[in-house]
């Protein structure tokens, strides 16, 4: 039984995120040949400002990009 967890900053639409859980899901199925009722995908989105990278949060890096 697959289980993806996908983690992303929000501001994914609603259409954006059933995309990727359907081709996820057939890639398994393709892939792997893992049936599709027994694959589980999570979407957690994380605020950018719990989000580290670099040794600073996701909210920094954007303000320091953006001037």
């Amino acid at each position: 039984m697959p289980f993806i967890t996908l983690r992303l900053t929000p501001g994914t639409t609603d259409a954006q995120k059933a995309q990727v859980i359907k081709e996820f899901t057939e890639t398994l199925e393709r892939v792997m040949d893992k049936r599709p009722e027994w694959t589980n995908i999570v979407i957690e989105e994380v605020p950018t400002e719990n989000w580290g990278h670099g040794g600073i949060t996701l909210k920094q890096q954007f303000a320091q990009e953006s001037k």
